[in-house]
């Protein structure tokens, strides 16, 4: 969803997509990056590969989640193209080093790339126009009561990420977890030809999310579990979204540090919204416009190639 999305938004130019291990492992990640790509009709953006296993810790997957391809029941054909001959952290260092303040570096995945690119090249946090997650939380994760699974599968990586100097755009679970494809939106879907019927619905079908209402963004009293959402929610393509349309959203400044050592919150995004102006890191946003982030989305899907046929 993120990848169509980022290719049909007429403001947005999907320059290179690097992919790493996490969902699942990291050659069905670079498969169906690329089979992604070849399905919407963008072949030619470039995709390099990247980190088949977090800095220190063993690797981890989410089939339960996303199923053996990764895609849910959606199944693609194998891609034709191949990524390129060089690793994805030399593609994101070179990329955005030839194009100073012009580039944003999404990460929608555990930041095992990232921390490598700017642990090797510091002065990337100088060169990107923005750095986007979709990661972490400012209050319950997904996996365990503490973490978000991108930050829980690398959370060496998501400190060095967060410590590195730059100000980072953080699309978190408590926000991400507000926005559901539920039934209205599945029935703008089929009118999406090819891109509906083939990916998006399939990928949706197969998405085995708990299905929680978001906790409220601190403060404010504890969370308690809400009733049952009306669709799964739609993590990664927020992150797009935002790059997109910033004001979908709305934001609060904050300090965010990442656990790594806690027997029980390792993964733990760590926020503190009183932190002096100084010390904030991170840009954090709270809420989004629903509707206007649905017709967004469904504007930028409608341009695609794939949309355009018949389903």
């Amino acid at each position: 969803m993120a990848i169509v999305f980022a290719c049909g938004h007429p403001g947005l130019e999907l320059c290179a997509v690097t992919t790493v291990a996490g969902n699942i492992g990291l050659p069905r990640t670079t498969a169906n990056a690329l089979s992604v790509l070849e399905f919407a009709g963008y072949p030619d953006v470039p995709v390099a590969s990247g980190s088949p296993a977090p800095l220190l810790r063993p690797a981890v997957h989410a089939r339960h989640v996303h199923g053996d391809s990764g895609l849910g029941q959606a199944q693609l054909p194998p891609p034709k193209t191949r990524p390129l001959d060089m690793a994805a952290t030399d593609l994101i260092i070179d990329r955005i080093g030839a194009s100073p303040g012009e580039i944003t570096l999404v990460a929608t995945g555990p930041l095992t790339n990232i921390a490598l690119a700017v642990r090797r090249q510091p002065t990337l946090v100088h060169q990107v126009a923005d750095f986007v997650i979709m990661g972490g939380s400012a209050t319950r994760g997904n996996v365990t009561p503490a973490a978000e699974f991108n930050i829980v599968t690398d959370p060496e990586a998501a400190a060095i990420a967060f410590g590195a100097g730059w100000q980072v755009t953080m699309i978190g679970l408590h926000v991400t977890l507000q926005v559901e494809a539920d039934f209205g939106v599945r029935e703008r879907m089929d009118r999406l030809g090819r891109l509906g019927s083939r990916l998006l619905e399939p990928g949706l079908r197969g998405y085995r999310a708990a299905k929680t209402t978001p906790p409220e963004l601190l403060p404010g009293p504890p969370a308690r579990p809400g009733p049952p959402a009306s669709g799964p929610p739609v993590h990664d393509l927020c992150a797009l979204a935002q790059v997109a349309e910033p004001g979908l959203f709305t934001y609060r400044p904050a300090r965010v540090e990442v656990e790594t050592a806690g027997r029980w919150t390792a993964g733990m995004t760590v926020t503190d919204f009183c932190t002096s102006p100084q010390d904030r890191n991170t840009l954090l946003a709270t809420s989004v416009d629903k509707a206007r982030f649905w017709d967004t989305v469904f504007d930028a899907w409608a341009r695609v190639p794939a949309a355009q046929s018949a389903g």
